[in-house]
């Protein structure tokens, strides 16, 4: 599997992050997270359950605030602007939930164009479908447009809910453990297609894992959360080259511990 290379870092940063620092209930989870993140860049971030990497994201994209340091998104300090101009920036950020989060009520379809109708209203119904159709095609399930969430394997549901993230057009995409519970073969697909998210939008991502296949095969960057603080970012060949017990530990339970 050949290794991603990164010829991003040009121009601003899309995320700009400085000594983030993050505690609940007096546990200090991030403690002076430092990264600048650039446009068109993948970056996997790995952590141990409970490390903090789903919170990191969390205030990325604006849910939860931090207790201190600064975190630019797009240019803006995301706990330093109004309600308005929040709601308008995170219709720029894409976030792919570990659950895909799929309203059960709701077909395929419905699904689809609850973003749309609810965000961009002066939208035709044409404009609506013709969006739905082009997305579901790009993720490869044009004929699940009209099944519910029930009729759906966890593969498909990886997949609708990363073309429900994709139908707003966002700068930048979250994805929170994209091949958690998944087959081996369905999370090659649901990697290719991360790749492919990549190529086809430019867009930004963060992608939240534990599964290094997923980290080496759609990351320009890698980076480790432990203790609350961020290992020196790198290709994942460098972070697995060095003799770091944390890395290494990573890698030992991937690839040869199972």
């Amino acid at each position: 599997m050949p290794e991603k290379e990164s010829d991003h870092d040009t121009g601003e940063p899309v995320i700009s992050i400085r000594d983030l620092k993050k505690s609940f209930e007096g546990n200090l989870v991030l403690d002076g997270i430092n990264i600048d993140i650039f446009k068109g860049e993948n970056i996997a971030v790995l952590g141990r359950s409970g490390s903090g990497k789903s919170v990191l994201i969390k205030i990325i994209s604006g849910l939860i605030k931090p207790d201190s340091g600064i975190v630019k998104v797009l240019g803006q300090e995301i706990d330093k602007i109004g309600r308005k101009e929040l709601q308008a920036l995170r219709t720029k950020i894409g976030f792919s939930f570990q659950s895909s989060a799929l309203y059960d009520s709701m077909s395929v379809r419905e699904n689809l164009a609850f973003p749309l109708t609810r965000n961009k209203r002066d939208l035709s119904n044409s404009e609506i479908q013709l969006a739905i159709e082009s997305v579901l095609g790009g993720v490869g399930l044009s004929e699940s447009i009209d099944k519910m969430p029930d009729e759906l394997s966890g593969g498909q549901k990886k997949r609708i809910g990363i073309a429900r993230m994709l139908i707003m057009k966002p700068e930048i995409m979250l994805y929170d453990e994209p091949t958690a519970g998944l087959d081996p073969m369905t999370s090659v697909d649901i990697n290719n297609l991360i790749v492919r998210v990549q190529q086809q939008y430019n867009a930004t991502s963060v992608i939240i894992t534990h599964d290094l296949t997923c980290a080496k095969t759609t990351a320009d960057k890698v980076t480790v959360i432990e203790e609350g603080k961020f290992l020196e970012p790198g290709s994942f060949d460098e972070i697995f080259s060095r003799d770091n017990e944390i890395t290494r530990s990573f890698h030992d339970y991937n690839f040869i511990n199972k």
